[in-house]
């Protein structure tokens, strides 16, 4: 395959997840109006162990499937990538039988480990029980998914991941919005009916999401057969050796990929109980615990998505200059992906936190909003640490030096497990995101001192920047600031329409107010100059 269509596939692939992550924020707008905070409270308690099992289950292996087909492709044996895929579907397809029955098994401890059974407001043990069940249904089918779309890859074909994950969330969430604004608007149904229906949505997403690979495949399976019967290297390798080999590639990869929910797992299990140990009623801790795992959540989100979607492509760079031994290459690439990533990210954190009422009150209408963008202003400037910790792993995955990613995830969820219901019992609420923002912060300086060690990178560069794009982000906050408290004054936050008014407005002076200070220092353009021509000008 030739670098140009690689590199192609590469942006299409990294397009399909923003396109995709976008459509998992914006409909989430909709949905908290139908369900309101304790629907997306119960929500989360499905989904947050659906998605632990479920990587569990897939332990990394599209991307490694990826890796090892690749491989063995360009050795010019396509038999091997064969026998892996026709292995690995049995395979997926018994420990998404496996996973299915441990959560379906698990919901009820879960519902009772998470709920009060002898509260009269809030969720119910029986609808969280349901929720959970009703998700569980999906991981029978995502497992098998995970594998052919890693196979394609393999094949350097990235069209038919990117369009099955796109038309997998586009599934859902239609499937979400209908089914729960029908059960509760049209039919007068209970809200726990129309949660558990939405958790299903996983389900039928994946169905469609399968049905589109089945199609490529279909398409395919002739060019693909050819190859293979072309090929004349076997290597022979045992089934065994295949799988010790995959799972060599696979096991730190998962494992990295589980951070986020591995730390919404901790909160799951000790946020509600901790919070209520502080005297706050059920129904009111729910309402924190969806506005921190789900609603602020996604809102935080948006910024790392930006930037992990802008730096992804930087990627192979270091891998290749670092096999070739490309010293100055090396510190180059690792420098400029360091700077996107803060100069995207410090600035969209600060925003929110300045913006937190407005943003909160617009987005998830006013019933919540002061509890919302409380838990808001707190949590955005994790937003940069997510980010960070991503790209740091990844960073350390081109050199060769994933292990220390495993170590860094280790030690920061260690201290959220060891200190995150002391630490809400201090601070109520917030304990649970200084106790996210703490572990990520110990698992990015073990990630950062890997880098330095071992790419032998100075960070005395990248200190100065930071420095620099945290003083005109706080050029831009003080800006924000006054014009959105003066804009209050006009328009009080008393109506989502309001609130909508105040935060566009306060946006868009951000956006020009930053550009402007980053544009005439020369910062924008030594940054991002490589991208966009007219930013050096």
């Amino acid at each position: 395959m030739s670098e140009q269509k690689l590199i192609r596939g590469t942006m299409i692939l990294t397009a399909s997840i923003f396109i995709s992550k976008m459509l998992g924020l914006i409909y989430i707008f909709p949905f908290t109006a139908i369900v309101g905070h304790g629907g997306i409270a119960l929500y989360s308690y499905g989904y947050t162990p659906y998605t632990v099992i479920l990587s569990l289950a897939t332990l990394g292996v599209p991307l490694a499937v990826s890796k090892f087909v690749s491989k063995y492709n360009a050795l010019g044996d396509y038999r091997t990538g064969q026998r892996l895929l026709k292995s690995g579907l049995i395979l997926m397809t018994l420990t998404g039988i496996v996973a299915f029955i441990i959560l379906f098994l698990l919901a009820e401890p879960i519902a009772h480990r998470v709920l009060n059974p002898e509260a009269l407001e809030g969720n119910s043990i029986s609808d969280a029980v349901f929720t959970i069940r009703m998700v569980s249904v999906a991981l029978l089918i995502v497992p098998v998914m995970a594998l052919i779309r890693g196979y394609f890859q393999g094949h350097q074909s990235m069209g038919p991941t990117a369009v099955s994950q796109v038309v997998e969330q586009i599934f859902r969430i239609v499937f979400i919005l209908s089914m729960t604004y029908i059960i509760i608007n049209v039919l007068d149904g209970e809200v726990g009916l129309a949660v558990g229906f939405a958790t299903f949505g996983a389900f039928v997403g994946a169905i469609g999401g399968l049905v589109v690979l089945l199609i490529y495949w279909k398409k395919r399976w002739s060019g693909l057969q050819h190859q293979i019967e072309e090929s004349t290297i076997d290597h022979n390798i045992s089934l065994p050796k295949i799988y010790k080999e995959l799972f060599a590639y696979a096991l730190p990869i998962s494992f990295v990929g589980l951070s986020i929910p591995l730390y919404q797992m901790i909160d799951l299990m000790t946020f509600n109980e901790a919070l209520r140990n502080t005297g706050l009623s059920s129904d009111v801790v729910e309402i924190y615990y969806a506005a921190f795992t789900q609603t602020s959540h996604k809102l935080i989100l948006i910024p790392v998505a930006i930037a992990t979607a802008m730096s992804i492509t930087i990627l192979p760079t270091v891998m290749n200059a670092f096999i070739n031994q490309e010293t100055e290459r090396l510190q180059r690439t690792i420098t400029q992906t360091y700077q996107i990533i803060l100069f995207l990210t410090i600035p969209a954190a600060v925003g929110l936190m300045v913006l937190a009422e407005p943003s909160y009150a617009a987005l998830f209408g006013m019933e919540e909003y002061i509890i919302g963008s409380e838990i808001l202003r707190s949590y955005a400037p994790v937003a940069v640490a997510f980010s960070i910790f991503a790209v740091t792993a990844s960073l350390l995955q081109g050199i060769n030096k994933q292990k220390y990613a495993v170590i860094a995830l280790t030690a920061g969820v260690l201290f959220k497990i060891l200190f995150n219901g002391a630490l809400i019992s201090l601070f109520d609420a917030q304990g649970a995101v200084l106790a996210t923002g703490v572990g990520y912060v110990i698992a990015i300086s073990i990630n950062v001192w890997a880098i330095g060690k071992f790419a032998d990178y100075d960070y005395s560069y990248i200190r100065k920047r930071a420095l620099l794009i945290c003083l005109f982000s706080a050029v831009m906050a003080a800006v924000v600031s006054f014009l959105s408290y003066g804009f209050q004054q006009l328009i009080p936050l008393e109506s989502r329409g309001n609130a909508m008014i105040v935060l566009s407005i306060s946006i868009l002076s951000g956006v020009i107010v930053y550009l402007n200070v980053t544009v005439r220092s020369g910062l924008a353009g030594e940054i991002l100059g490589d991208r966009f021509g007219f930013l050096k000008k």
